[in-house]
């Protein structure tokens, strides 16, 4: 499971988990369990909703998140966490 942070026009981004990337031919970004970027329920959408689909032409960037096991397997040793 992948997590991005889908930044969209005009909105705060939303996170969103994915089985595999977005392919450059695919013409949007299916995900399941939305949510804020704290992890909180997003406004904008009903209660109940598990999916979202957001069409490329909304969104400006996307951010790749880190799992778990990628902190060790990356360490930053600038940081003093």
């Amino acid at each position: 499971m992948i997590t991005l942070l889908v930044h969209l026009s005009n909105s705060e981004p939303v996170k969103i988990d994915v089985d595999d990337l977005p392919g450059p031919t695919d013409i949007m970004v299916v995900g399941r369990n939305p949510r804020d970027r704290k992890d909180r329920e997003v406004e904008w959408l009903d209660d109940g909703v598990t999916s979202v689909m957001l069409p490329w032409s909304r969104i400006n960037f996307i951010q790749i998140l880190p799992s778990g096991d990628a902190h060790d397997e990356f360490p930053q040793l600038w940081r003093n966490d």
